[in-house]
């Protein structure tokens, strides 16, 4: 969805949509859209050409596990705060400068339009779990037969043992011994 800033009423406006997860499409490969994506904001005009957008974005995304690759969902609750400037062109401003703080929270429009669904798939990427897991005490998949580890047990003995660690197995066997 394009939001054209030329016909903002005033200097503020409220905006309140809700998106079908299939305007998401094609989903993006680290998540998918699971709910209805349900926004709110306000958008401001905050000088000639420049924009502050504040929000807040509700809705589930559907992840993989990172142990056992098994999908969940996580509830995303997100607030925003952004300043939104002209795009300029590649080459105009080429030389180095140093970021500033409000380089963290400002992205460009084009064309006098805001595109809502790329900055709401920016909003989803923020509010990603570092690493994804189905719930902190997942057990994986085994890493000789590939069964999930939650569901089963498979009884498959690892084969491979640290050479660094093989004098404190010797070292365990002499003491069952005695």
């Amino acid at each position: 969805m394009l939001l054209d800033l030329s016909k903002l009423h005033g200097r503020r406006d409220h905006f309140e949509r809700t998106f079908q997860p299939s305007v998401f499409e094609p989903q993006d490969e680290d998540y998918r859209v699971a709910a209805p994506v349900e926004l709110s904001m306000d958008l401001e005009k905050a000088g000639p050409g420049v924009f502050r957008v504040t929000g807040r974005v509700v809705t589930k995304l559907q992840l993989e596990c990172g142990r056992c690759l098994d999908e969940f969902d996580v509830p995303v609750d997100a607030r925003f705060e952004l300043r939104y400037v002209p795009q300029v062109e590649a080459g105009a401003s080429d030389t180095e400068r140093e970021i500033d703080e409000d380089d963290l929270t400002t992205s460009f429009y084009r064309e006098g339009t805001l595109d809502v669904v790329d900055m709401l798939r920016e909003q989803f990427q923020l509010a990603l779990p570092m690493k994804p897991l189905c719930a902190q005490a997942c057990r994986g998949l085994c890493p000789e037969c590939g069964a999930n580890l939650n569901r089963t047990e498979c009884g498959c003995q690892p084969k491979w043992e640290d050479p660094r660690l093989a004098l404190l197995k010797g070292l365990l066997n002499r003491e069952q011994e005695n």
